[in-house]
């Protein structure tokens, strides 16, 4: 049989068939203008809750606010009520969606409690707060970038008690900036450093100037003196309990007493003084006087009167 002769339909069906094949499709978007996948770095979430009670000084406010700008990873709050019980702090950090809190707390208006804890299953410690030096107060010579994540310098005293090793991991999980933190700054400009003397911690802040080490103060600068620490968030059981720890109303009833005592004993050594002084060494008869006489030489005064002369 003959073979059917193609067509041109024919021959033009077959080319578009191949033509369709070999394109090449390509998507709706350019490549370009979608967008890029994001790459999870941010992995420690941390926050810190900076805040404090009605009642605080205009010390422990600059105080405060120094502390919320050293860390980037904090937030604020308006200042809580005393009348409030200490728990409730644990609610405001869930509120916030934090998981640590510095909690400032004020007494007689003149001095100054500090609370860390973890938020809201605990550990959490209570210090004293003893000579508080803002930054604008110092006016220091250091400067650091604003956001940049600091080293944490720790004393070796730090290792030696089991209580100074948990207020050291306190120390670090509160004032290490995240990494790659959205707020932070990739730099390591400064360093705190945490040093223990006299039963106390030492807090100060200092600019890293060149790579040899040398280092320019900054501030804040304040000393915290341990009082007591807890299992839970602001309560439970009491992990440790300073024995050294002497409260302000006791230190200052002491310097009163101290005081009254000076009177006091001005008071017994005039008393004595006066047991101890004798008007009369030795007791004298009253009725001795009548057998004096007084010559009219020797007559004084009034004496006078009872002489008279014979002329």
């Amino acid at each position: 049989m003959a073979k059917k002769k193609r067509t041109r339909a024919d021959v033009e069906k077959e080319e578009k068939a191949s033509q369709k094949e070999n394109d090449v499709h390509l998507p709706t978007t350019i490549s370009s203008d979608e967008p890029l996948p994001k790459i999870k770095k941010w992995i420690n979430k941390e926050r810190v809750l900076v805040f404090s009670s009605r009642g605080v000084s205009y010390r422990a406010r600059h105080l405060m606010k120094d502390l919320r700008t050293l860390m980037p990873h904090s937030k604020a709050e308006s200042k809580m009520d005393k009348k409030d019980q200490l728990f409730v702090v644990n609610e405001i950090c869930e509120m916030k969606n934090c998981n640590k809190c510095i909690f400032f707390e004020a007494k007689k208006r003149k001095d100054l409690y500090m609370w860390i804890a973890n938020a809201p299953r605990g550990p959490s410690a209570k210090f004293l707060v003893e000579n508080v030096h803002t930054m604008l107060e110092l006016k220091m010579t250091g400067n650091c970038l604003k956001g940049s994540r600091p080293l944490l310098s720790f004393d070796k005293n730090f290792d030696t008690e089991p209580h100074w090793n948990l207020l050291k991991e306190l120390f670090i999980q509160i004032f290490s900036t995240p990494n790659y933190h959205p707020k932070s700054q990739p730099f390591y400009d400064n360093v705190y450093t945490f040093s223990i003397h006299d039963n106390r911690i030492w807090f100060r802040n200092y600019q890293i100037l060149e790579e040899d080490g040398s280092l320019a103060e900054i501030g804040p600068r304040f000393v915290l003196n341990p009082i007591r620490m807890f299992s839970g968030s602001f309560g439970g059981p009491t992990l440790y309990q300073n024995p050294t720890y002497v409260s302000p109303n006791e230190y200052r009833r002491s310097l009163k007493q101290k005081v009254a005592m000076k009177y006091i004993n001005k008071l017994n050594a005039k008393q004595s003084r006066k047991d101890r002084y004798l008007p009369d060494s030795y007791k004298m008869d009253p009725t001795d006087e009548v057998f004096v006489t007084i010559r009219p030489e020797d007559a004084k005064g009034a004496d006078k009167n009872t002489f008279y002369r014979v002329t």
